[in-house]
Order: structure tokens, then sequence, then C-alpha cells
């Protein structure tokens, strides 16, 4: 049920999120599902059904209201909420557990497959991952990527950071779907079932996000030294004040 949330390229500055919203989101996304699904599943309480729908109504309302407060959506969150979606239905339509894992690979699987398609459109997304008008001067960086003459060796830069970043996302396929595949043994509909289901959105954050988040980290260091040695510019240069 864990996603990687990334930042929209038409994202203005005044948008961010800061450690406010991710706190939110930790305990709204993982740790009260966590508890609604591990603690609440049994028949003498909420049920196994309507736990699951306790659980991921969370996460699913704060999409929504996210999505009433931008006035859009994203790819990412979209895929996001399809996940939300597909997870609820396993459980409430008590579908093969085995769905569980195919569902956990399938969603970063996209978003890999769909970075790595864009970086031969105009509209790659890497640009929207990393080279994003919430934190960079962008405009400032074109502009003397244009006067040096230096967009081609950019875009080669872009390309190369397309492939580091598809690979974090089949990373998180991969321990999605192994994961899943670990935990998730009992049959679906059942308060066992919730309940590993918590305990699979409460590993993920460590297991999943943590190795993805270095990859990213890593990406994004890569492209600041070489819009650095393409530009001249400083870092503080090129974020956005």
């Amino acid at each position: 049920m864990t996603e990687q949330e990334l930042p929209n390229s038409t994202t203005k500055p005044s948008s961010q999120k800061g450690s406010g919203g991710l706190l939110v989101d930790l305990i709204f996304c993982v740790i009260i599902p966590t508890i609604i699904l591990k603690k609440l599943s049994g028949h003498d309480m909420l049920g196994p059904t309507w736990a699951l729908v306790a659980a991921l109504s969370l996460p699913l309302g704060i999409g929504v209201w996210e999505f009433i407060q931008k006035k859009k959506v994203g790819f990412v969150p979209a895929l996001g909420f399809i996940s939300i979606l597909l997870t609820g239905s396993i459980g409430i339509l008590k579908l093969p557990k085995e769905y569980i894992a195919y569902k956990e690979a399938l969603i970063p699987s996209i978003i890999g497959i769909a970075t790595i398609i864009s970086a031969y459109t105009r509209f790659p997304l890497v640009k929207t991952f990393l080279f994003n008008d919430a934190f960079m001067d962008t405009e400032k960086v074109d502009s003397v990527l244009l006067q040096q003459q230096k967009t081609g060796d950019f875009n080669s830069v872009m390309k190369n950071a397309t492939w580091m970043l598809a690979s974090s996302f089949l990373l998180s396929a991969i321990l999605n779907f192994l994961l899943a595949k670990w935990i998730v043994v009992s049959e679906s509909g059942t308060d066992a079932f919730n309940s590993e289901l918590g305990t699979m959105n409460l590993y993920s954050y460590p297991v999943i996000v943590l190795p993805c988040m270095v990859i990213t980290i890593f990406t994004m260091i890569y492209v600041f030294k070489q819009i650095k040695r393409l530009t001249g510019l400083e870092l503080e240069e090129l974020m956005r004040q």
C-alpha cells in the first residue's frame, strides 16, 4: 500500500510539504491504518471487511483532501488511489491472497516503465521528479544552458538520471512483491489477512521506502553536480529562494 510520492513539476514553492505534512501522512497513512487492521479486524470488533474499509479510507481521504486543496491530481497520486482500491477489492471480494503480491509490484512497475518511456517524449517524468520548479530555479538553469549551448548535454544527463530513477521503482516492485509474499499468507477476507496487511504496511517504510530514497537522493546529487558542471552555477544559485 505504499507508493513513492514525488512532487509535480507544476507545483509552486508555496505548496511544498513541510515536516508537518509528512508527519500527518505517516500518522494517517501508516500508523492508524496499521492499528485498525491489526487490532479491530476481529469479529468482536469491526470485523475483517469494515476494518479494511476503515483503514483504507484514511489514506484515501488524505488523497482526496490534497486533490481538493491543489485542484488537480498527478500521475503518481492517481496510481496510489488505484492501489488503495485494488487492495480493498481483494480483501472485500475475497480474491486469492496471491493477488496482493502482484498488486504491490504492479504500481511501482508502471511508474518505472512510464518514467523510461517518457524520456523519449517531450515531457520526461524525470524532470517532474528531479528538475522541479518547487525547489529549483529551472528558468535560470534553462537560460544558462541555452546561452552556453549545453542543452543537448543536459538532455543526456536527464536520460541517465531517468534510468537511475527507474531502477528505484524496479527495486520497489521487487521488494514489494517479496514482502507481500513473505507476510501475507492468510486467505483474504479474514482478520488474519487484515493483520498481515497491517504488518506489511508498517514494514514497507523501512524495507522499501528507505532503499528507494537512497537511490533517489543519489540521482538528485548526480543531477545537481552535472547541472553545476554544465552551467557553472553554484548550489545556492540553482535553488529557488
